[in-house]
């Protein structure tokens, strides 16, 4: 049986890992009786860990938010993934978190064992972030955000468009969504009575709280799909569908959502919906996916295909440079 320190952190550690634990469950966890679990969780208590519990058959016990952080017990997987994204924050597209990222880790890697340093020294060595993929977002304005999708509250701010345009817009904010390079605001635009898709570091200032709202099903019951299409197909001219001859993982690697929509078809093929300003180049750019596939439309789009395929088979026909003659004078000249 373990000595009442070491229980005390197993029990903690039990319920970190899952939001409930019926006692009878918590109590064979830690082979002790239900009793001696009602009393460690009293001294959880008193440490400062905001422990709920319920009585009753179904009673049992669960970590409620608490006015202070507690100390978090984490395996060694779990501290390497917290120190690795620590580190990513630090090159981010989220504007003020840096010097905090770098005083989390610097807490982090204190406390670890010497056994998981190395690993994360190692690590961190290797990897060497490029830097910010695209614009930056100031952190208070994704936290104003992300409380007003929650809170289901409207909002108001000043937007500017691709060309710079500014408008006033009162939208009812409905998710965040992170593309890697570039956040985004799913809103629905009181205005236009429409979905609208916001570039977060296109607006201007502080966002106004205003009344709340009543949420809306988001189309087709997916932010982020939502996103994906309006942002990789809406904006441009040429709209296709695609069929691609190949499984929807293979092509999930070759193709993120912020450049087209892939849905599965059966095991083997999946459609591709993507925009581009010109039919030649994306006829081009589907010939460089190395994969077989078919235009379900438009039928513009099979005329340059097929313009493109008759191209580079007669550019694979032609002989090639004619490097003979120069061969032939040498042999001339050495006879």
């Amino acid at each position: 049986m373990l000595d009442t320190s070491s229980r005390l952190l197993r029990l903690l550690a039990l319920l970190q890992s899952r939001r409930f634990w019926p006692g009878g469950e918590l109590a064979a966890r830690l082979e002790v009786t239900g009793r001696t679990v009602r009393r460690d969780v009293d001294r959880l208590r008193s440490l400062g860990y905001p422990v709920e519990s319920s009585s009753g058959l179904a009673g049992g016990y669960q970590l409620a938010a608490g006015s202070n952080l507690p100390p978090l017990l984490l395996d060694d997987d779990e501290a390497l993934a917290v120190s690795l994204g620590l580190r990513l924050a630090t090159a981010g597209t989220v504007a003020g978190m840096e010097d905090s990222a770098l005083r989390a880790l610097a807490k982090l890697k204190q406390v670890m064992p010497a056994r998981l340093r190395t690993r994360v020294r190692n690590l961190h060595a290797a990897v060497q972030p490029l830097g910010a993929a695209g614009p930056s977002v100031p952190h208070e304005r994704l936290v104003a955000l992300a409380g007003a999708c929650r809170g289901l509250q409207r909002l108001r701010f000043g937007y500017a468009d691709q060309q710079g345009r500014a408008s006033e817009r009162d939208v009812e904010p409905h998710a965040l969504v992170a593309t890697g390079a570039r956040w985004y605001l799913l809103a629905w635009d009181a205005v236009r009575a429409d979905w609208r898709t916001f570039r977060i570091d296109r607006i201007v200032g502080t966002p106004r709280v205003g009344e709340r709202f009543l949420p809306r099903k988001v189309p087709g019951g997916d932010a982020a799909a939502f996103v994906s299409r309006a942002i990789s197909v809406q904006p441009y001219a040429v709209k296709a569908r695609i069929l691609l001859r190949a499984p929807l993982a293979r092509m999930r690697e070759r193709i993120p959502p912020s450049v087209g929509r892939l849905k599965r078809i059966d095991a083997q093929t999946c459609e591709l919906e993507v925009g581009a300003q010109r039919h030649e180049a994306m006829a081009y750019h589907l010939a460089m996916l190395g994969v077989d596939f078919s235009v379900l439309e438009p039928k513009e789009l099979v005329q340059h295909v097929r313009g493109l395929a008759l191209r580079l088979s007669a550019a694979a026909d032609l002989p090639p440079p004619a490097t003979a003659g120069r061969g032939s004078r040498g042999r001339r000249a050495r006879e």
